[in-house]
């Protein structure tokens, strides 16, 4: 054990180890106006979607989505958003049940979000994206209304 005084600098001309992760190695951001509508119960592609490369297998993802201009047709839809890594689901239906206001006409719920901290165990290129969907009566829901604008923002955390 080693001791440090307050107000004491330490310069180290070799590598230090031992400190534990934590480090922010990358971070990647992407932004999209696009307008997805959807009228389907089928998850759907939204093109919010973010590519990145983990330098290590013991390093993780953290992954922040924020979905915005979100909205639905009817009192009975919803609009359900899910996050994924390539094919594996991550978050499932992270907008659950939103729009169900019992209201007879069109709803604009707004910004929906997001934040999971992923350990894929990869150092291969892992996509990450948001899908969407129609609940329950196939109306129109959409993500992107009016031009709003969704982010997914990745930080590769040291393991």
């Amino acid at each position: 054990t080693i001791t440090i005084p307050s107000g004491a600098t330490i310069v180290n001309s070799g590598t230090a180890t031992g400190f534990g992760g934590g480090l922010v190695l990358q971070v990647l951001n992407f932004l999209t106006d696009t307008e997805t509508v959807v009228t389907t119960d089928t998850y759907t592609d939204t093109g919010l979607t973010l590519d990145i490369t983990p330098a290590s297998t013991s390093n993780k993802v953290l992954v922040f989505a924020d979905c915005c201009g979100v909205g639905k047709q009817t009192n009975t839809t919803k609009a359900r958003l899910k996050l994924l890594r390539d094919t594996t689901v991550i978050v499932d239906d992270f907008a659950k049940e939103a729009g169900s206001d019992n209201t007879t006409g069109p709803n604009k719920i707004g910004s929906v979000s997001t934040t999971y901290l992923d350990s894929p165990s990869s150092t291969s290129a892992l996509t990450y994206k948001v899908q969407l969907m129609s609940a329950d009566d196939n109306a129109l829901a959409q993500m992107g209304a009016s031009g709003a604008k969704s982010t997914i923002t990745l930080m590769e955390i040291s393991g």
